[in-house]
């Protein structure tokens, strides 16, 4: 793929120039230059969670979750490129201006692999979801993306938060996260080894809190043992912002920044995001870091600017700042929102036609709202298009659409002197005007997110329950007890109490955060320009009252693969206008030696709809009789297809031997099953799956050898 052996040779070489004083400066996010050795400044802090973030324009894609919600590796890829595209082309842009500064550099932290574990946690619309097979398939992808495959990295991608890592937000900074070995290697880690084995990860973050009582940045079990010793880790190692400093601060592992910076460069930090390896100097001084440590942490980040070609002409340094935003980045994005979306419920409404609607109604708080479109972590658009922007564009002189915001965000009144509930008879006036109402709903970036990161009216970035501010709720039922059909669409990167809306709204459409082109993608899905076709990547609670505390990290009950209670929407659940249906699968080979070779699978499915449609094939597995394995059926393989009404086809998909083995408390895989059960459908083959879909994945019974 790269030389990586010649990146470090030159990096050893350049290292060797240098004085103590000097590596140890390079060693911070926020590397000075050393004129003598002609090496410029370089700022290691940048962002591509979804798009080129916080350096100005750039496209502005689905929130990860959004993305997640598509489950298209070859998408999330695509994704990736561009991202990495313009990337480097305002990397090119600011270099020839001399601008250095932060968020406009090459090394990108991202993507977050974390596992979504519990819906209160306010950065979970970060990741790709809840399951570890559907976070690392796409993770993958977005490594390779970013990273390009050609002679250099395109940019250099980031694995974080390593690891076990998913709140609360508000106690991260000394926050002790205990979880046994099982849960470890079963559920926390394998997204992590793939982004390391497979994709080649560069770098890896590690998280604020400690994991079973070492610091993530700088355990020995996470870092030493199983990063750099179970999996090969050759790149480097970051930490995530001021993380080194909690150690004598909050977690009291060290007494000052000295110590800390100690303990984290022994254990392999390379990078320290934050102030706190200003201290190294009198860590050498005091003999607590060796000079062979403090060089190797250096050439281990001079070998990734020179993976970068940052001292070298690359293939990378002719792209044109004109590809920022272009029409071929936006129309991506647009694609992306799209497929994105999950249609949770359509009683027949959906999709809308023009000749039948003189006036539609669209009502609520992010119905106009450029803050529901971001998320966070998120570049700025050279264009938005909110809900309500979407159905006037879309619509033109052809519909009247009537519009009123209902209800602030969450604060009981929208004007500081109005009476509580102020713009409630507005909506009501717009829906009695209306032959249908466009409901939109939900949360933004400052009632979940990072803890100090924009602020958060409740709970230091977290939910603190799956309600809709009071505020919205109100609005909500007032407006249902209209009678008119309401379409409503919730813009919000998490899971939300939406029972009402199921009871008795029209149709629900789970939009997340859909970046930029949100609008105009919701219009095309409203009105049948093309299918909705995305998938739950975590499960939707009926309420928090069966999950475990938000403290425990044990996964006893947690996620749809130990779930007890039936859920409100399932997971990989979501609906269609077409009807894409599997109607066989079988073994491309002997099942016998699956735990060794893995199993290549047949599945057949036919489009029996009146339309052209796109669907995802999942696939589960269960071990029956196995006294490890997750209680439910759990996901193994899936792939994005698509088919004309009436059309059939058959893909084939790929089982890792992995699914069928377990992990057992010392964290090892093993096989202690041999009966085994595979499911192939277009959702989950629980019982609330087939109720709300209205069929049934097909089976398939596989024994293995003794």
């Amino acid at each position: 793929m790269r030389d990586r052996k010649k990146a470090e040779k030159l990096a050893q070489e350049l290292v060797a120039q240098m004085t103590e004083e000097e590596m140890a400066s390079q060693l911070r996010f926020d590397a000075p230059a050393i004129e003598r050795l002609g090496i410029p400044a370089y700022n290691w802090w940048n962002e591509g969670l979804h798009g080129t973030a916080r350096a100005g324009t750039a496209t502005v894609f689905p929130q990860a979750i959004g993305l997640a919600a598509a489950w298209d590796t070859q998408l999330m890829e695509q994704t990736g490129d561009v991202i990495a595209q313009e990337t480097r082309a305002k990397y090119n842009a600011a270099v020839k201006h001399g601008d250095r500064d932060i968020y406009k550099g090459l090394t990108l932290w991202s993507p977050n692999v974390n596992i979504f574990r519990d819906p209160r946690w306010g950065r979970g619309h970060e990741t790709y979801g809840e399951d570890p097979v559907l976070t690392a398939r796409l993770a993958v992808s977005m490594v390779r993306g970013l990273q390009g495959d050609g002679e250099y990295l395109k940019t250099a991608a980031c694995a974080k938060h390593f690891a076990v890592h998913s709140g609360p937000e508000a106690l991260r900074h000394s926050f002790n996260a205990k979880a046994s070995k099982k849960d470890m290697y079963e559920t926390y880690l394998p997204a992590f080894e793939a982004c390391v084995r497979e994709a080649q990860v560069e770098a890896v973050m590690g998280a604020y809190n400690r994991t079973n009582d070492e610091p993530c940045c700088a355990s020995k079990e996470l870092m030493g043992e199983i990063l750099r010793g179970k999996w090969g880790f050759q790149g480097h190692y970051v930490s995530d912002c001021w993380a080194v400093r909690d150690f004598h601060d909050h977690h009291g592992v060290t007494k000052n920044g000295v110590e800390s910076s100690a303990m984290a460069l022994n254990a392999g930090c390379d990078l320290n995001c934050g102030c706190t390896y200003l201290c190294l100097k009198e860590a050498l001084n005091r003999h607590l870091v060796k000079k062979e440590t403090l060089r190797a942490s250096a050439v281990r980040l001079f070998t990734a600017r020179f993976l970068l070609g940052m001292f070298t002409e690359t293939e990378y340094d002719s792209i044109p700042y004109s590809c920022v935003a272009s029409p071929e980045h936006l129309a991506l994005a647009q694609r992306a929102a799209e497929e994105s979306m999950v249609l949770l419920k359509n009683n027949g409404l959906l999709p809308l036609k023009k000749e039948d609607i003189r006036t539609i109604g669209v009502i609520g708080p992010n119905a106009d709202s450029r803050s529901s479109l971001d998320g966070n972590y998120h570049g700025t658009a050279s264009r938005y298009v909110t809900a309500l922007e979407g159905m006037q564009d879309y619509l033109g002189d052809d519909v009247r659409v009537l519009y009123a915001k209902g209800c602030h965000l969450y604060r009981k009144n929208e004007e500081l002197l109005g009476q509580e509930n102020d713009r409630i008879s507005e909506a009501l006036a717009t829906a009695e005007c209306s032959d249908v109402i466009l409901l939109c709903l939900g949360l933004d970036e400052t009632l979940e997110g990072e803890e100090g990161d924009t602020g958060n009216a409740y709970s230091s970035g977290d939910k603190q329950d799956l309600s809709l501010p009071k505020s919205q709720r109100t609005l909500m039922e007032a407006v249902l007890k209209t009678g008119k059909p309401v379409i409503a669409c919730i813009f919000a990167g998490s899971a939300l109490d939406l029972s009402l809306l199921q009871e008795q709204a029209a149709a629900v459409i789970q939009a997340w955060y859909p970046g930029a082109q949100g609008g105009k993608a919701l219009a095309r899905v409203l009105f049948g320009e093309v299918s909705p076709c995305g998938k739950l990547p975590v499960t939707f609670y009926k309420s928090l009252d069966t999950l475990p505390d938000f403290e425990d990290y044990s996964m006893e009950g947690r996620t749809y693969r130990y779930l007890k209670e039936e859920p409100l929407y399932p997971f990989g659940y979501g609906l269609s206008y077409g009807d894409i249906r599997v109607n066989g699968v079988q073994a491309d080979s002997s099942c016998m030696d699956a735990a060794e070779n893995g199993l290549k699978i047949k599945i057949s499915f036919k489009n029996e709809g009146s339309r052209r449609t796109k669907d995802v094939i999942q696939a589960y597995i269960r071990s029956e009789g196995s006294a490890l394995a997750p209680p439910n059926p759990v996901l193994c393989a899936f792939a994005k297809v698509e088919a004309e009404s009436g059309e059939e086809k058959t893909i084939e998909l790929d089982i890792p031997k992995e699914a069928f083995m377990a992990v057992n408390e010392d964290g090892e895989r093993i096989v202690d099953a041999r009966a085994f059960t595979l499911y192939a459908g277009t959702c989950g083959p629980d019982a609330r799956s087939r109720e709300l879909a209205g069929k049934a994945p097909v089976r398939m019974e596989i024994k293995i050898k003794e």
